[in-house]
């Protein structure tokens, strides 16, 4: 079974390790003590608790796309007909290429909150090395 540290839970959620804290004292977020006495959040729990946040966040409207990464526009590159859009989304880089029309209708520029919508029937899933477990 894969038990994730406070700390590492909260990389995995894009929070602060505090807020995570919270979520388990509130009871919210389950967890358990190791021998050292040291919180650990199972991973089906947290997994669980992630798609619970996900459908909170996407309750507004109807979509088939399920990728959903909100955050700030961080640049904006215009051509005569084209627009590169860079959005930081937590840790993640999300750059679209959509016509300079869109872009201007929309209103993106630097410092506006966006929403990157992307669905792709293309999408490569990788394991870190260190994160990688073996089946027994």
């Amino acid at each position: 079974m894969t038990t994730f540290r406070i700390s590492e839970a909260a990389v995995l959620l894009g929070v602060s390790a505090d807020t995570v804290r919270r979520w388990v004292d509130s009871g919210r977020l389950a967890a358990q003590r190791d021998e050292h006495g040291h919180r650990r959040v199972d991973g089906r729990d947290l997994a669980a608790f992630a798609r619970g946040q996900i459908e909170d966040e996407n309750g507004s409207g109807h979509s088939s796309a399920r990728n959903r990464f909100r955050g700030i526009v961080t640049e904006v590159i215009k051509d005569a007909v084209m627009a590169q859009v860079e959005i930081a989304a937590g840790p993640y880089r999300v750059v679209s290429l959509m016509s300079r029309q869109a872009a201007d209708e929309l209103g993106l520029e630097p410092g506006v909150v966006a929403v990157a919508v992307i669905k792709s029937t293309n999408v490569v899933v990788e394991i870190p090395d260190s994160t990688r477990v073996v089946s027994q």
